[in-house]
């Protein structure tokens, strides 16, 4: 679905990547415009699919997940068997927050998060007792300087 995305759009959408628990009044009152006319821009948002599902954003810290690693995987294996294992192993594994292929040397990287070193070990043996990799690097976040989920709008 083809949707156009206007001025008042985006300013609805920015208030709701904020925090999109906020009542229709509140979001109405911030963007300048009434309740019914904020709710109709929001459901043509859900519809066309530019809105997608709401979740809650937890602070890892809080959980005992200090150590986030990003891990670099070169592999040797290019074919579609490999890589739907590969794949399902990655989304088998909590820990595992964003995974990316890559252009370049190397083919993916991965986002995780664990309570220390001990469990990235254990997530890396699980890792590799399922799927054949040429390459891991891991490297250790040592400040966590800007993450955000707000897309620039």
């Amino acid at each position: 679905m083809d949707v156009r995305i206007d001025a008042m759009d985006r300013k609805i959408m920015a208030v709701l990547q904020r925090d999109a628990g906020m009542s229709l009044d509140e979001i109405a009152r911030e963007v300048g415009s009434s309740k019914t006319p904020v709710w109709n821009r929001i459901r043509k948002l859900r519809e066309a699919g530019v809105i997608g599902r709401q979740t809650v954003i937890l602070d890892p810290m809080a959980l005992g997940l200090e150590a986030c690693f990003f891990v670099l995987i070169r592999t040797s294996e290019h074919e579609a068997g490999w890589q739907e294992k590969f794949l399902a192993a990655l989304r088998a594994r909590p820990e595992v927050m964003e995974a990316h292929r890559l252009a370049g040397e190397i083919d993916y990287i991965l986002k995780v998060r664990v309570a220390n070193a001990r469990a990235y070990d254990e997530f890396y043996q699980a890792l590799i007792s399922e799927v054949k990799i040429y390459n891991v690097t891991a490297l250790l976040s040592m400040e966590e300087i800007k993450s955000t989920t707000m897309l620039p709008l």
